[in-house]
């Protein structure tokens, strides 16, 4: 059956690969040691790129964790992965990174869709990635009992959409600057969700359903920022702090160096951590910590890679 996956999947994609080619490398692909392929997924939502990130020298049997991660409007893979230099962090821990990509097709800004549940396009779209999630653990070195998403603006809502739908796949979620599921339903409601105007639906989920298979959430949002208001993140978590029955703690300030002063705050029930939130003082709406100079980065905030992968690997081990 996997023999013949393969081969189903590289049929099915070669003609594609030649055409959509020219469009994927419209930016530079980020450097350094390591894979960084090009595949493509398709469904009832459509075809979508991807990109795959593997550290170098896996050994014959390995298993390594994968994160996915998914990018905010105006990006697309190449420059995501470039701006939060995530790969670095990846060559050094040892895992594989998943970069689905949005075709301007479906988005002219590049956006994912996540607010568009009405018609059912937000939900089509979290079925691609989730394919293709499982077209890499397929055909890579993947340990499936290690997964976990984030994303960035609109690829953050998206990520929490996905694991709204299914929770039981990731260990671990990250919202970077995004809007929680259950707060918009089409474009208009959108445009109200990122003001901050508009409430959160409770998850459909409970504190024993929550214990059982829900990741946990880690939010990250600038307290500048004038795109997605940072009302958005305190609703995020308190969503998932509702729904498992977790209480907020102490909130601890921290600054390292001279970055950007971050407040952060635990929900737990009991002893478990259900969701983190980071406000980054004086951060826009921008990649905390990522490459200097780059479009929705910030290199004078917190490093938010190191923060994700952290988050990401406690739970792991959880």
């Amino acid at each position: 059956m996997r023999a013949v996956a393969r081969t189903t999947i590289k049929a099915g994609t070669q003609a594609l690969k030649q055409t959509l080619k020219r469009a994927a490398l419209k930016s530079a692909p980020p450097t350094g040691p390591g894979t960084w392929s090009l595949s493509l997924v398709t469904g009832a939502g459509g075809v979508r790129r991807f990109r795959l990130y593997q550290p170098p020298d896996i050994k014959t049997g390995e298993r390594l964790p994968l994160l996915v991660m998914l990018h905010g409007c105006g990006q697309d893979a190449n420059a995501f992965a470039t701006s939060t230099r995530m790969n670095r962090v990846a060559m050094r821990e040892r895992f594989l990174v998943l970069y689905p990509e949005q075709d301007r097709l479906a988005n002219g800004q590049g956006c994912w869709n996540w607010f568009d549940t009405a018609s059912g396009r937000a939900y089509r779209e979290a079925a691609l990635i989730i394919q293709a999630v499982d077209q890499v653990c397929l055909l890579h070195p993947v340990d499936r009992s290690r997964l976990a998403i984030a994303g960035l603006s609109a690829g953050a809502s998206m990520a929490a959409l996905v694991v709204s739908l299914h929770p039981a796949r990731f260990k671990a979620v990250v919202m970077h600057s995004g809007i929680p599921p259950g707060t918009a339903h089409s474009t208009m409601s959108a445009v109200g969700a990122m003001r901050g105007r508009r409430a959160t639906l409770p998850l459909a989920a409970t504190p024993l359903t929550m214990a059982a298979s829900w990741p946990a959430l880690l939010v990250i949002h600038g307290e500048a920022d004038g795109v997605v208001s940072p009302q958005n993140g305190q609703a995020a978590v308190q969503s998932w702090a509702d729904a498992a029955g977790a209480r907020a703690g102490t909130t601890r300030n921290v600054q390292r160096g001279k970055r950007y002063p971050m407040s952060v705050t635990d929900f737990k029930r009991r002893d478990r951590t259900v969701a983190t939130l980071v406000l980054v003082s004086r951060l826009a709406h921008a990649w905390s910590g990522g490459a200097a100079n780059k479009p929705y980065s910030d290199g004078r905030g917190p490093d938010a890679s190191r923060m994700v992968w952290s988050f990401v690997a406690k739970h792991f081990n959880a």
